[in-house]
């Protein structure tokens, strides 16, 4: 597999390295970290500067304040190029071989550990879905969607992280491969078409609900639930 081309946003990795993420967005976040030396490198490079960050930090009279700008000046680091300095250990790499029916190992206590075991639910013509059990607020599902489908144009009523595991999809943000990253946030509509060749499979997590511009769609959303 390529590396991946779309990455975590640099407050997503902060978020995960502080342990403020769900555990459903912090699985899809960990199932991109498998395969991804960037995001790893720069998830070691927020844990290195929190750490630093709260060891130089003078006390200050809101708990709050201190909390914001412990966070604002992570993110002014991260944006920075990585150092490359000689005498600094790389993160260690992380061992992505595994059996081709084995599913990601983040996914693994919410899915099951194999694809041939997985149920698909029938959602829409083209479209088969599998829900996990909530164990936060936020929705955790996995999706497949056959090539050459659009969906319908959306965006969305929160945050959503969704890893793409086979297949590909084209959007207003570009190309999306296994490997790839879309970090989103309320800002952003789109609507996803998936390439041609074999099934799109991507996994999502999403803390409010999509937000359809079709009236069709809006009608239809009770049912898919998301």
């Amino acid at each position: 597999m390529s590396s991946p081309r779309h990455h975590l946003d640099p407050a997503t990795l902060v978020s995960l390295a502080a342990g403020a993420l769900s555990p459903e967005m912090a699985a899809v976040a960990e199932t991109h970290l498998e395969g991804c030396a960037h995001c790893r490198a720069r998830r070691a490079e927020a844990e290195h500067v929190g750490g630093a960050l709260l060891l130089q930090q003078q006390p200050v009279p809101a708990a709050g304040e201190r909390a914001e700008r412990l966070r604002d000046d992570m993110l002014a680091r991260l944006r920075q190029p990585l150092p490359m300095a000689s005498g600094r250990a790389r993160p260690d790499p992380v061992d992505t071989r595994r059996d081709t029916d084995a599913l990601p190992r983040p996914l693994q206590p919410y899915f099951g550990k194999s694809w041939k075991a997985l149920r698909w639910r029938w959602m829409a013509p083209g479209v088969h879905m599998i829900r996990a059990p909530r164990s936060s607020g936020d929705a955790l599902v996995l999706l497949k969607i056959a090539p050459g489908k659009s969906m319908p144009v959306h965006s969305h009523g929160g945050s959503e992280l969704t890893q793409i595991l086979k297949g590909a999809y084209d959007d207003e943000l570009g190309h999306f491969g296994p490997g790839d990253m879309a970090d989103l946030d309320s800002d952003i509509e789109h609507q996803p078409v998936t390439s041609p060749g074999v099934p799109c499979i991507c996994v999502a997590a999403l803390d409010g609900p999509l937000q359809f511009r079709g009236w069709l769609a809006r009608k239809l959303q009770p049912m898919v639930g998301l």
